[in-house]
């Protein structure tokens, strides 16, 4: 389940794990005394939902909230000594991508507070390496994933534009605003029933996960047993990496797509290659991956306990859907300072035509220094405008060059 998927930049993966040994549905999270709810802010990155997580009572680490995910997820190993935790096995992990498994080691001694709530024993798996390296691609220091036991536990009330979270306990009193869309909860992860609309193959029904882990808007997967039909208009690109490497595929755009009664037009779709993802699946009914693009545009309400999640438009439903215009993507390096690379030239991309060649340092962008900048802004800009013209003051071989280029819109 979890993506971090690069659509033109890194936005998310895609990451699906083998955890048969882990009992993920064993715990829930509490209050202590009479409490019965509370409510945090988030940091939202990239679509990302970034929140402080207390383990063993140390902390706070940045986790990804992510309804993808099922046990815990300690993306960085380095915790397993400064947190103290005891692994008691290690296991496969079968993933999205190109690539073999890889090996996480299992803790069962791990307790986690977010906010007043708290949990223990929270079933954890631990990658042995940070394969993904998120904190570069997000611009932050992240530390792992959080999903299932946090979602399962209460009714969970997502505000993105004001980038709060509030959770109360199911039996707690109070209404619950939006429009209700049932949901599945199969393999501890939420499904859902969407119409899609494409000039290519008109109108289809589909069964998606419902991913906030992913920032893209959506991803198709497979459509009878099949590779998702790609339409004619595509572009090649880098989707991503899972647990077991790349993802490769295509970004085309779908006409429409109706969750409830709610239409979005135009939205950017994701096809990945059907051997990376589709056939590493084990759920034959999932036709593809509902992302944080389109989740970000309401107040988003999940109640696990009634199989609901309640939608409201919030003030960024109308916003365009958008793919990088440069071709470039960037990973950030933070020592005393930030410096950022080039890691992926999209061939063709203004960014390639421009010259611009992957291990690149920015310096500045528009005379502006590069290390004034946050990841998500840079990305953002890259992003903003048809034509809008960049230019770049870089570091190759110890020498500084410059590059122009124009933003284009290539899907």
């Amino acid at each position: 389940m979890y993506e971090l998927r690069k659509q033109g930049v890194y936005a998310l993966l895609l990451v699906v794990l083998n955890c048969t040994a882990v009992n993920v549905y064993a715990q829930k999270f509490q209050f202590k005394g009479n409490r019965d709810r509370d409510a945090i802010s988030f940091t939202l990155v990239k679509n990302l939902i970034i929140i402080p997580l207390y383990l063993n009572d140390q902390g706070p680490f940045n986790f990804i909230l992510d309804t993808g995910v099922s046990p815990l997820i300690i993306t960085d190993p380095t915790l397993i000594d400064s947190i103290g935790l005891t692994v008691s096995r290690t296991i496969k992990i079968a993933g999205l991508g190109r690539g073999a498994e890889m090996d996480a080691f299992i803790s069962n001694d791990v307790s986690a507070n977010i906010g007043k709530a708290y949990i223990k024993n929270i079933p954890t798996a631990i990658l042995k390496s940070d394969i993904f390296g998120l904190s570069n691609y997000l611009g932050t220091k992240i530390y792992g994933l959080l999903g299932y036991h946090f979602f399962d536990s209460f009714i969970v009330d997502i505000r993105y534009t004001g980038k709060r979270l509030s959770f109360r306990h199911p039996l707690s009193k109070g209404k619950i605003r939006g429009e209700r869309v049932p949901i599945d909860i199969i393999g501890a992860k939420p499904y859902v029933d969407l119409i899609i609309e494409s000039p290519d193959y008109g109108k289809i029904d589909i069964k998606a996960l419902v991913d906030n882990g992913a920032s893209h808007a959506i991803s198709l997967e497979r459509l009878n047993e099949q590779p998702f039909p790609v339409p004619s208009t595509s572009i090649a690109a880098n989707l991503g990496v899972g647990m077991s490497g790349p993802i490769d595929g295509s970004i085309g755009r779908l006409s429409a797509l109706k969750i409830g009664s709610f239409t979005l037009r135009n939205l950017l779709a994701s096809y990945p290659r059907y051997d990376d993802v589709a056939a590493k699946v084990l759920l034959k009914l999932r036709n593809g991956n509902l992302g944080a693009d389109v989740l970000s545009r309401f107040n988003v309400v999940f109640n696990y306990q009634e199989n609901s999640m309640y939608l409201r438009k919030n003030s960024h439903f109308n916003r365009p859907f958008e793919h990088d215009m440069s071709g470039m993507e960037l990973y950030m390096q933070e020592d005393r300072t930030k410096r950022y690379f080039v890691s992926r030239i999209e061939p063709g991309s203004p960014a390639d035509l421009a010259g611009i060649a992957v291990d690149d340092e920015l310096i500045t962008i528009n005379f502006t220094s590069a290390a004034s900048f946050k990841l998500n802004e840079i990305n953002n800009l890259f992003k903003s405008a048809n034509g809008k013209t960049i230019i770049l003051s870089l570091y190759r071989n110890e020498e500084l060059i410059v590059k122009v280029f124009k933003l284009k819109q290539r899907i």
